[in-house]
C-alpha cells in the first residue's frame, strides 16, 4: 500500500512540474543547448566542442552542450523518473533502457523525417552499428509494437568476467566462477559493486552446480545458451536466496565491493583477482605491464554478462534535434575510434575502418574470428573478420559471446534484489574492504593525474596511427 501511494504522489509531481515547466515555457537558450548526461571518463571530451561546430555546420542552428555525469544506472534513471530533470541525451544500459521504455520514458530517436534529414545531407551514421548489437537491441524487452531499435542506438559494449594477477592464479583457475570462492585468495579478491552483474553470472554459476548435482548435466558440461539467457530474467525468490547463500560464503573472501579503485588494487597486487567488466580490465592490464605487474582476463566458461550501453532521448528532453544529430554524430566511425582510445571500452561501430583500426598482427599472436560482429547491413562478414588480430578482452571470439547473455530489467523484483545485496555487504567490513576504502581515497588525486596522463598517451598514439597510416597510402599512391 506504502508503494502504491508512493507511486501516486511521484506522478503528481511530474505532472506538477510538466504543469510549470508548460507555464513558464522553454527559454530562447535553453533551445539552443544540448544537456548530455553519461557514465564518467566515457567519451573523449573535445568530441563535445567539435559537435558544436559540426552541428553548426550541418543544420545552420548554434548549439552549447551542457555535459554531467553519472556512476550509476539507478541514480541517473531516479533524476528521470521523477521528472526533475531536462536531459536531452542519456546512456543507460541494457536493463535501464527496458525499464524506461516499460514506463514510457523515452523519445523515439530515428524518426523517418530525421533519417530523411541526414541521408538528403549525407551524414547518416546510423548504419555503421554492428547488426550484431541491433540484433541484441531487439531482445531488450519493449512495450508490444515497440522496437527497442527504434528508442536507443548502442555506444560501447562488453563482458563482465575475471581479472587476475597471473603470479598467483592460472588461466584454467581462471575459466571458472570456483575461483571466487578459493580461500587461498582472502582478502585479494575484489568485487564489482554492481548488483545485476554480480547477481547474474553468480546465478549461473550456481545453476550449473545444481544441475550436476541432480544430474541433469555432467560433471564438465555447461548449460546451454538459452538457459543462460533464461536465467538473466530470474529474479524469484528462490534464486535470489540462491545466489545470496553464495555471495555470503564470497564475502568472507573479499577484500572490497569497488565502484572504481579495483583496477588500481590490481595493478599494485593489493589485489590478485577481481570481478569486472572487460574495458576496466584492459585498462588495468595495460597499467599494470607498466610497473612489470601481469594481468589477464577471462570470461569463466560456465557463462557470464554481455552488457551494452546505448544512446537515448528521454521523454523531458528539449532539444530533440540536437539531440538526434549528436547520436548520428557519435555514430561516425572515426569519432568511434576516439571514443574507444580515450575510454579503454568497445564501440559498437564496426565497418571497415574499425576493423582496420583494431588489426595489428605485430601485438597479438592468435586470430579471433569476429564474423558475428563486423557484418554489413545486408548480414555478410566483413572481409577478414573471421580472422582478427586483435585484443581477445576487448574482442571476444565467437565461442566467448556463445555462453553469454544480456541482463535483463527485473522491474518490482528490484528491490527484493538490492535488498539481498545489501545484506550480503552490510556486515562485511573486513579489515582487508577497510584498508582498500582508505587506499581508494588516499590514491585518488594521483590517480586522477595518472588518468589524465593515459588519455593524453592514448590521444597520442592515435594520432600516431593515423600518421603512420596516411604515409602507407601516400607510399602506396
Amino acid at each position: 500500500m506504502k508503494l502504491r501511494y508512493t507511486n501516486i504522489l511521484r506522478t503528481l509531481v511530474v505532472a506538477l512540474v510538466a504543469l510549470f515547466s508548460a507555464s513558464c515555457g522553454v527559454s530562447e537558450e535553453r533551445m539552443h543547448t544540448l544537456k548530455v548526461y553519461n557514465w564518467g571518463d566515457y567519451i573523449d571530451e573535445d568530441l563535445l566542442s567539435e559537435f558544436e561546430s559540426w552541428y553548426k555546420e550541418h543544420t545552420g542552428e548554434s548549439v552549447q552542450i551542457i555535459y554531467q555525469t553519472f556512476d550509476i544506472n539507478e541514480v541517473m534513471l531516479a533524476k528521470i523518473e521523477n521528472g526533475m530533470a531536462d536531459f536531452d541525451v542519456v546512456c543507460p544500459s541494457e536493463y535501464i533502457i527496458e525499464r524506461m521504455m516499460r514506463n514510457e520514458l523515452l523519445q523515439p530517436i530515428l524518426t523517418p523525417e530525421f533519417e530523411q534529414e541526414i541521408n538528403d545531407k549525407g551524414i547518416n551514421y546510423f548504419n555503421c552499428v554492428s547488426p550484431y548489437i541491433k540484433e541484441q537491441f531487439s531482445l531488450l524487452e519493449a512495450p508490444e509494437g515497440q522496437d527497442p531499435n527504434d528508442y536507443s542506438v548502442g555506444y560501447m559494449w562488453g563482458t563482465t568476467g575475471i581479472l587476475y594477477n597471473t603470479k598467483y592464479v592460472t588461466e584454467e583457475e581462471a575459466m571458472s566462477w570456483n575461483l571466487m570462492f578459493d580461500k587461498r585468495l582472502q582478502d585479494k579478491i575484489f568485487v564489482k559493486d554492481a548488483f545485476r552483474d554480480v547477481y547474474s553470472p553468480i546465478l549461473v554459476y550456481a545453476k550449473t552446480l545444481e544441475a550436476r548435482q541432480n544430474g541433469t548435466l555432467g560433471e564438465d558440461e555447461m548449460l546451454d545458451i538459452e538457459t543462460i539467457r533464461e536465467l538473466m530474467y530470474d529474479s524469484s525468490d528462490e534464486s535470489i536466496a540462491l545466489v545470496e547463500s553464495y555471495l555470503k560464503r564470497m564475502k568472507e573472501l573479499v577484500a572490497g565491493w569497488e565502484a572504481d579503485f579495483g583496477k588500481e588494487m590490481m595493478t599494485q597486487e593489493k589485489g590478485w583477482i577481481n570481478l569486472m567488466w572487460s574495458g576496466d580490465a584492459v585498462w588495468a592490464i595495460e597499467e599494470a605491464a607498466e610497473v612489470d605487474v601481469e594481468l589477464d582476463y577471462t570470461v569463466p566458461v560456465e557463462g557470464s554478462v554481455v552488457w551494452f550501453d546505448g544512446w537515448v532521448i528521454p521523454k523531458y528532453a528539449v532539444n530533440t534535434r540536437a539531440a538526434r544529430y549528436f547520436i548520428d554524430f557519435m555514430c561516425m566511425p572515426e569519432n568511434a575510434i576516439r571514443n574507444m582510445d580515450a575510454t579503454g571500452y568497445v564501440s559498437v561501430v564496426t565497418n571497415e575502418e574499425v576493423l582496420e583500426y583494431i588489426s595489428s598482427e605485430e601485438d597479438y599472436d592468435e586470430a579471433i574470428d569476429l564474423s558475428y560482429l563486423f557484418v554489413h547491413a545486408d548480414g555478410t562478414p566483413i572481409e577478414g573478420a573471421d580472422s582478427v588480430f586483435a585484443d581477445p578482452v576487448l574482442y571476444p571470439c565467437r565461442s566467448v559471446i556463445d555462453r553469454c547473455a544480456v541482463m535483463h530489467d527485473s522491474g518490482d523484483r528490484t528491490d527484493k534484489m538490492l535488498e539481498m545485496w545489501s545484506r550480503v555487504k552490510g556486515d562485511n567490513l573486513s579489515t582487508g574492504m577497510l584498508v582498500g576504502i582508505i587506499l581508494f581515497f588516499s590514491v585518488m588525486f594521483v590517480w586522477g593525474i595518472a588518468r589524465k596522463v593515459n588519455n593524453y598517451r592514448k590521444r597520442q598514439k592515435h594520432l600516431k596511427r593515423r600518421h603512420h597510416r596516411a604515409q602507407t597510402e601516400r607510399r602506396g599512391k
